[in-house]
This record gives C-alpha cells, structure tokens and sequence, in this order.
C-alpha cells in the first residue's frame, strides 16, 4: 500500500465529511416536518432518477455488477442508519448527534480487524481509544437525551456499511454501486413510509433535494476512499466531520458548545492528524535549532 493512496484516501474522507457536514445542516432545517422513512424514500428515489442515466451508459456487462448480496445488506444499513439520523439531527445539537455518529468510525477499526483481518498499527489503535474517549466526553449523563440511543443506530450502521465497502469487488464501477444500494433501500422504505404518508410543501422538497445531493456525493467519496486504503488506516480521517458540524452549529444555529464539549471533540478529531502533528514539532525543534 502506497503512502499515495492512504493520504489521498484520507483526503477524500475529509470532503466527503464536509458534504455529510452540509447534509446534516439541509436535514435540521426540515425540523422534523417530514415523516422519517418518507423522507429516505423520496431521497433514495430521487438518487435513483440521477443516477439512472449514468447507468444506462455502462456497458451491458457491467450494470448487473453490485446487484448482490453485500449490496443488499449494505442497501439496508444506510436505510436504517438515514432514519435513525434524521431523529438524531432533528432533536439533537449538530455537534452532540455527530459526535455520537462517530462510533461508527470507532466501530470501523475492530470491524476491519474481525471481518477483513486488516492489522492496524498500535498509534491507529490508541487514536481511537482516545476518539472514543471524546465520545464518552460529550455524551456525559447530563447531556443524554433519547435521540441519543437513535443516533448509535446510525453509527453502527455506518460503522458496518463502510467495513462493507471492502468486501466489493475492485473493479466494480462506481455508478453501478450507487445504483444498486439506492435501488435495493427503496421497497422496505417504502413499505415503512406508507402508513404515514402525507402532504409535502414545495420548499420541503428542495431541502430533501439539497440533502439528496449531498448524501450521493458523500457515498461516492467515501466508496471510493475505502476502496483506495484499508479501512484501519483512513477511518480516523471520519472525525473530520465533528468539525464541520460544530462550526456550522455555531454559525447558522447558536449550538455554542460548552468547555467539555469541545474537549470531548478535539479528543475525536485531533487523533488523526498524529504524524503531522509530530512532523510539526520536529520542524519546530529544527528551525530554533537553527536560529540558535
């Protein structure tokens, strides 16, 4: 594995987590105002219409490519884990949901060592003991709410949905992916959309568009992330996001976080920049050095 593909895998990860970032933010302005799986059913179908001409234009020996089983279980893990998201977001503070989303990065590194017998390095396991310290941090108990039981559903279904990602094949074209998991979300999340299927106004449907938007192109880099390096290399870079969301909390919603607050989030975010912090001081060090 080039050290090429780990920092440009890791670079996709971090806008792939800005464009989640945005998504979160279109999701919070729906307040809640929309029924929860016909929101991922009108999302995922709308993926569908976008992406169905891209699929037209492969070639006849590739479209049935990611129509199997991996796809399926990963179909229903993003269904699962877009439900449990919308609760989180609607009844959460950006930060505290996203912080909470972030076990499933945590989860992405025992995952991979279990089910896809990678072997992370002793710096990748102890940066994500201390991520998972911040979680515990910003969860503390009298900031627990309901919707933070949701939000580890989404987390675990991510967690799982990306650890997925590397039992693809490599050669499987990118369209063909996202096809087929939008496709294979739509019956079940139709089936549970149907009972409380109502009305929707205008701008509704532009927010879930925007959302739609964000959630295809984040899904596209993260496949493509995860299939550029090991799933244990590149799963901190997952916590940039937090980032994303606590800035944007701040700016458009006054979620001004407290002091462990943002402690518990520098310890999530700050664990996967650790060589380029030591790099940093090594630079340090030589230019008094120098000067001296």
């Amino acid at each position: 594995m080039k050290k090429t593909d780990v920092s440009s895998a890791i670079f996709l990860l971090v806008v792939a987590n800005l464009v989640a970032s945005l998504s979160d933010v279109s999701l919070k302005m729906l307040n809640g105002e929309v029924p929860t799986f016909q929101y991922v059913f009108i999302r995922q179908f709308i993926s569908l219409l976008l992406l169905l001409p891209l699929w037209f234009r492969l070639e006849k020996s590739e479209r049935l490519m990611g129509c199997d089983w991996i796809t399926f279980w990963r179909a229903q893990l993003i269904l699962l884990g877009s439900a449990c998201a919308m609760v989180a977001i609607t009844h959460l503070p950006l930060a505290t949901a996203n912080a909470i989303f972030y076990v499933g990065p945590l989860l992405v590194l025992p995952l991979s060592i279990m089910f896809l017998k990678e072997q992370p390095s002793k710096g990748k396991i102890l940066g994500t003991l201390v991520g998972f310290g911040g979680v515990l941090i910003v969860l503390r108990p009298e900031h627990f709410h309901w919707a933070a039981v949701i939000a580890l559903g989404s987390a675990l279904a991510i967690g799982g949905g990306n650890v997925l990602i590397r039992r693809m094949p490599q050669n499987q074209p990118l369209v063909c992916t996202l096809f087929w998991t939008t496709l294979m979300t739509l019956p079940i999340a139709l089936l549970l959309a149907y009972p409380q299927w109502t009305d929707i106004t205008l701008e509704h449907l532009m927010w879930i568009i925007a959302i739609n938007l964000f959630v295809l192109a984040y899904h596209a880099l993260v496949v493509k992330a995860f299939k550029r390096a090991p799933a244990s290399q590149i799963a901190l870079a997952e916590y940039s996001g937090l980032a994303f969301v606590t800035l944007f909390g701040v700016m458009w919603f006054d979620e001004i976080p407290d002091i462990l607050t943002a402690l518990g989030i520098m310890l999530i975010v700050l664990p996967m920049m650790p060589i380029n912090w030591r790099k940093f001081f090594r630079i340090k060090r030589t230019k008094t050095r120098i000067v001296a």
